[in-house]
């Protein structure tokens, strides 16, 4: 549930680091415990988002569908899903970062990705959060879903202006988050995990602020009525 914040601090002020590293060990290491209790939604998800990347692909010089990405990473990754559902199906390496060991566990020692360790196409784990990862690495798409909420507006703006550095010719950041829809238009911040919804126009500004222009983006389709609205960006470097 969505607490009010005052007038005089932003919503992003309240987030705290420790409590949504708290609340995200409480929750069972599976695709129910990652969705909130709302697993029927990943199979929608991880569709949209498979079209959506070869969609951006067909029309990429640098990126063509006629041969595997070279390196990914899965931002927020939580247990892997999106690596095991997609993005390992479509680059020879997928890298991970999160800060929940236990999670991570489930990459590095969990029998559904085994044969992805065996075959090397599990890369770097890095246990830390997005506000603190330095990448090693360049990549031809960083994908960010479901975890910026719990990254303020200024770790957000340092993260993407970080990422681009290591993006390869070509290549894209894509985020897939909910979208905030509170009737003034304003973020929301939730105090159960201590994260921020963000409104789609504050997704856009910080874009830009950070030098980046999204190139596609499409709102998901199929989600229940009474969850947040999601909405994928992919986005470049201005320059």
């Amino acid at each position: 549930m969505s607490s009010n914040t005052s007038a005089q601090a932003a919503p992003d002020s309240h987030i705290d680091t420790t409590a949504a590293i708290s609340y995200w060990n409480s929750c069972d290491p599976s695709v129910t415990g990652m969705l909130g209790g709302f697993p029927q939604v990943s199979r929608i998800d991880l569709q949209q988002s498979t079209t959506f990347l070869a969609k951006l692909r067909r029309t990429s010089k640098s990126h063509p569908t006629s041969t595997p990405l070279s390196r990914i990473v899965d931002c927020g990754a939580g247990i892997g899903r999106i690596t095991l559902g997609l993005l390992s199906k479509v680059s020879s390496i997928t890298d991970i970062v999160e800060p929940v060991q236990k999670f991570t566990n489930q990459i590095s020692e969990g029998h559904e990705f085994k044969e992805l360790r065996e075959a090397g196409k599990i890369g770097e784990i890095y246990n830390v959060g997005l506000e603190a990862w330095e990448p090693e690495h360049t990549y031809d798409v960083i994908w960010i879903q479901w975890c910026l909420g719990q990254c303020t507006d200024s770790q957000v703006n340092a993260l993407f202006t970080r990422l681009q550095k290591h993006l390869s010719p070509g290549g894209w950041i894509v985020l897939k988050e909910n979208l905030s829809n509170n009737h003034l238009g304003e973020d929301v911040y939730d105090e159960t995990d201590s994260s921020v919804t963000r409104t789609d126009e504050k997704f856009r500004a910080l874009f830009k602020e950070a030098g980046l222009k999204i190139v596609s983006t499409e709102l998901q389709r199929g989600f229940p009525k009474d969850l947040y609205p999601v909405r994928i960006y992919a986005a470049q470097p201005e320059a």
